[in-house]
């Protein structure tokens, strides 16, 4: 598994706070998925967020969130976010020069 596009945060919250962490972390948009903890470390829920899924899941699941911050006073949040420049290509090199066609080949015109 390659992770070098990935950076990952954590945030302790209380129970009551749960649902409004994971309100803002989904309305962020560069997160691509949220993992939902206890404090021994037991995953209850993981969410992925992609920005098409994203208003089709944002309700239902913070009342599935609001009803496991009932059952737990501390949680860990765990957010996956998309590394800046993950997603950009590398730009071409080109070692003809400013006088070179699109083929790589020098111009004939000058000298």
């Amino acid at each position: 598994m390659d992770s070098f596009d990935k950076i990952y945060e954590q945030f302790k919250v209380q129970g009551k706070e749960l649902a409004g962490k994971i309100r803002e972390l989904i309305h962020e948009g560069n997160v691509r998925r949220i993992i939902i903890k206890n404090e021994q470390g037991h995953t209850f829920m993981e969410i992925p967020l992609t920005v098409a899924a994203i208003g089709a899941i944002a309700a239902p699941v913070l009342a599935a969130v609001g009803a496991i911050a009932t059952l737990v006073a501390h949680f860990e949040i765990v957010v996956e976010r998309a590394a800046p420049g993950a997603a950009e290509a590398p730009p071409a090199s080109s070692s003809s020069g400013p006088n070179a066609d699109a083929a790589g080949k020098p111009d004939s015109q000058g000298d």
